[in-house]
């Protein structure tokens, strides 16, 4: 797993193992994450109030109960300032992806979004299922093809044809959407990878439950399958650039519709990213696995 050839949180690409598992072939969608809700009564992150402790120095108008949305800008901007195409908007939650005004109606097929980790592990809970490992999301998501750059092969775009729901065009304020899609679409748009895994990379990133550090950890030995292996020590995942705020991060997976070429190539099994575990985003989902439990006398 992870690349010695693109982005430093990639590396070093390293030999690891991982036990038998079934993973689910989509993302949880809108549907089933509202069935959940109906059977639970669960509350979302994002509905909830938010303390100001844990948020020193945030303006008022910012600690309202909502969540990440992305705006596509009038033009061409900064692009090493997130912000300007990030906006935190009251009221965004699962229901309203994109805030109040949006709505999840015909989009019953899509990946449920504005998921928090806490969220995702609820709902792996009440499905009698788990959240994946990130070895066991990039195993799966290479499909059987060792080494290649995508889920589907060495080309992005193999004879023209889009294989996953990307950002064509420049970032952040022109999507030229020749893929079909300019924000999530429906799961199963997009041909399977190798182990009949769908949208593995592109349309929304995927929670995994590895604590994130900005390079592999050649050093630990602990199997992958058993929460031990790459992840991090909890304290290592801060964001050392916001030294004030000290919520732990989680690795995403996968990529999103917003990744592009233009500025983030992160539509590939490799590739990983860090997410603060109290944030849903516009752009970040989930999917399940059910590990293999060996019987008495079976061999694990």
């Amino acid at each position: 797993m992870g690349s010695d050839r693109h982005y430093a949180e990639e590396r070093p690409a390293h030999p690891t193992e991982v036990a038998a598992l079934v993973m689910d072939d989509t993302c949880v969608t809108n549907g089933e994450f509202a069935a959940f809700i109906e059977a639970t009564g669960y509350v979302t992150v994002a509905e909830e109030p938010l303390d100001p402790a844990m948020y020193p120095g945030a303006m008022r108008d910012m600690l309202q109960p909502g969540g990440l949305v992305f705006h596509m800008t009038d033009g061409p901007v900064d692009t090493s300032d997130f912000r300007n195409w990030w906006r935190w908007v009251p009221g965004a939650c699962w229901r309203r992806p994109e805030g109040g005004g949006s709505d999840i109606a015909g989009r019953e097929d899509h990946p449920v979004v504005q998921v928090a980790y806490r969220d995702a592990e609820a709902f792996a809970s009440w499905a009698g299922k788990s959240l994946p490992t990130e070895a066991e999301w990039e195993y799966a998501a290479r499909g059987g093809l060792d080494g290649a750059e995508f889920a589907w092969g060495a080309e992005l775009a193999p004879g023209g044809v889009h294989m996953a729901n990307t950002w064509q065009g420049p970032f952040p304020w022109r999507n030229f959407a020749t893929d079909g899609f300019d924000r999530t679409c429906p799961v199963r748009s997009f041909p399977p990878n190798g182990y009949g895994l769908y949208e593995m990379c592109g349309n929304v990133w995927e929670w995994t439950t590895d604590w994130f550090a900005p390079r592999h950890q050649p050093d630990a030995t602990a199997p992958a399958c058993c929460g031990g292996g790459r992840a991090a020590a909890i304290e290592a995942s801060y964001d050392p650039a916001q030294p004030t705020i000290r919520i732990p991060r989680k690795v995403v997976k996968g990529g999103s519709f917003l990744c592009a070429p233009s500025y983030c190539r992160r539509y590939r099994p490799a590739a990983r990213h860090a997410q603060m575990i109290d944030s849903g985003m516009s752009h970040i989902g989930f999917r399940c696995v059910t590990r293999h439990t060996a019987h008495p006398g079976e061999p694990a």
